[in-house]
């Protein structure tokens, strides 16, 4: 694909990753409030939450697979009108007072996430080697918008119409609509999307088994998890702690800034340093995310914490995407792909239903505290990887 081709591509992908990542954030922002509104029991709460990523995790494989037939743009099309419903319902459901009527609506929007996260993988799809991982960085990079602009239409919309929330969900669905839009722009190269390639590529064991992928897979999964667990908990403990909504909503779009900020230099980092040293170092980010816990529950302590959970989570997550391209060949990537992201919400689901249990549990700090043996983990994964390609390196230099 020629060069301004590539870059429109990309910053068409930018301009949909920030859509779609001010749906995500709005739910992550009210969605637990919304949720303890009707909800008949506190445990209850974060069900809207952890609906969305259910919903994730159910579509990913399917959606991924389609996607290998009729295009990225069917697919991606159809994921933001898939919000659209998902912000419909959603209001809907807190017109009605129905948890289950409101977790189907968030349901969707996980849906429209399924396909969402294939922006990533799209965007390596259309750059060139030497673009590849800036590509993938500045697509995530999106999410900046959607720091300010998620949690500002959680709250806006909050008060917007006598049902609470419901306003914010109608606004979501809007920001959908505008998303499938500047999704049927999108031009993929033919040579690399075209469906109906007779290539079958390598058994799906013999993929998934690599070394490198499962350490790709297993550090994307440790910044993911970790991140969904503390984030969703957040604005339950500031509100348990005598924050008000918009207090809880800034430390959010801090938040959300430390996700996806240093996206712009991550790419870069990654060629310099190593995919590995870059995850490592996303490691102890959010080690150190749980030590800002520490110092207390005012404000500080809450934004420092949440914006060192978004950076770490960016090292992570950007490093697990780029290692992963290296593992599978085009015929491969439906299956790759699909069972990375799977696995991924699957454990997002799993953080985000048990947040509000263990937040109530534990409490706010140790919470935190019980993190720190899955980051352990994740970095011996990482320096296992590192020792088995030294010697490769070597041997190839």
């Amino acid at each position: 694909m020629p060069g301004t081709s590539m870059h429109r591509q990309v910053m068409l992908l930018a301009s949909a990753q920030a859509l779609f990542q001010t749906a995500s954030v709005m739910v992550m922002t009210v969605g637990g409030l919304a949720g303890g509104r009707i909800a008949s029991q506190p445990e209850l709460a974060t069900m809207p939450i952890a609906a969305m990523f259910l919903g994730t995790a159910v579509a990913t494989f399917p959606a991924s697979i389609w996607m290998s037939r009729v295009g990225r743009r069917a697919g991606f099309v159809l994921g933001a009108l898939l919000g659209v419903g998902g912000g419909i319902a959603g209001a809907a459901g807190m017109w009605l007072g129905s948890l289950l009527l409101l977790s189907l609506g968030t349901f969707l929007v996980g849906t429209y996430q399924a396909f969402a996260q294939f922006y990533r993988f799209a965007a390596g799809e259309v750059a060139d080697d030497t673009f590849r991982s800036r590509a993938i960085s500045l697509v995530l990079g999106g999410g900046v918008v959607a720091a300010l602009a998620g949690p500002m239409v959680g709250r806006f919309g909050a008060d917007l119409l006598s049902a609470e929330y419901a306003g914010s969900f109608l606004l979501m669905a809007l920001v959908s609509l505008v998303g499938a839009g500047v999704l049927s722009a999108l031009r993929m190269p033919a040579t690399k999307d075209e469906p109906g390639t007779t290539q079958q590529g390598r058994p799906w064991r013999a993929i998934v088994t690599q070394p490198a992928y499962l350490v790709a897979l297993f550090g994307a999964a440790t910044g993911y998890g970790v991140m969904i667990l503390a984030m969703t908990a957040t604005p339950l403990a500031m509100l348990h702690h005598d924050h008000d909504l918009s207090t809880a909503a800034t430390v959010i779009q801090l938040h959300v800034l430390g996700m996806f900020l240093p996206s712009f230099i991550t790419g870069s980092l990654i060629a310099r340093f190593g995919v590995i040293r870059i995850m490592l170092a996303g490691v102890l980010i959010l080690a150190g995310h749980v030590l800002l816990t520490l110092t207390g529950t005012g404000f500080a302590s809450f934004a420092s914490a949440l914006i060192l959970l978004g950076i770490g989570w960016n090292f992570l997550y950007i490093g697990g995407t780029t290692l992963l391209t290296t593992t599978y060949s085009p015929a491969e990537r439906g299956r790759a792909q699909a069972t990375n992201d799977m696995i991924i919400f699957a454990i997002g689901l799993a953080s985000s239903f048990g947040a509000a249990a263990l937040l109530k549990a534990f409490g706010w700090q140790m919470l935190n505290v019980m993190l720190l043996p899955w980051l352990a983990l994740a970095a011996a994964a990482l320096l296992w990887l590192g020792y088995r390609r030294k010697p490769a390196a070597v041997a190839g230099a």
